[in-house]
């Protein structure tokens, strides 16, 4: 029996991660999205999703995208350390990001500094609709994100 409940409890804890990157509302997150066109665009090399602006960088594809690693996109030196350390973009570090970008850059890569995106997103469910919208626009990338 005990064995049993470990099981169980153990493959819950493995789903929760898949369940956490398809958590949100896309067709909210699109709506949200057009306070984000003022500074982004979603664009493949055939398809213009959304046309924005060219403050941001384009964010197709962001789900498993390297921070900082859109070429030709001028970032600040700490998102570029966050990717040179080795994160991605997922869930988690996308709605940390967008809540707090200077915050959560100085966290997640131990530094101090800032970022050039101060737009915060104010709730943390519109945070989870946005990648939500993201994901859905985007390739599917690799590892599942």
């Amino acid at each position: 029996m005990k064995s049993t409940i470990a099981a169980l409890t153990a493959t819950i804890a493995l789903a929760l991660p898949a369940h956490a990157e398809t958590a949100g509302d896309a067709a909210a997150g699109e709506k949200a999205f057009r306070q984000c066109k003022a500074c982004h665009t979603i664009a493949s090399a055939d398809e213009t999703i959304l046309r924005g602006g060219r403050t941001g960088p384009n964010l197709y594809g962001l789900p498993g995208r390297v921070a900082g690693s859109v070429e030709d996109f001028r970032y600040s030196d700490l998102l570029v350390t966050a990717g040179q350390q080795g994160v991605t973009w997922d869930a988690d570090s996308f709605a940390g990001y967008v809540q707090d970008p200077t915050a959560w850059l100085n966290e997640a890569t131990g530094e101090s500094g800032r970022g050039k995106m101060t737009f915060k997103v104010r709730k943390a469910e519109d945070a989870q609709d946005l990648w939500a919208y993201l994901v859905s626009v985007s390739p599917a990338a690799d590892g599942g994100n």
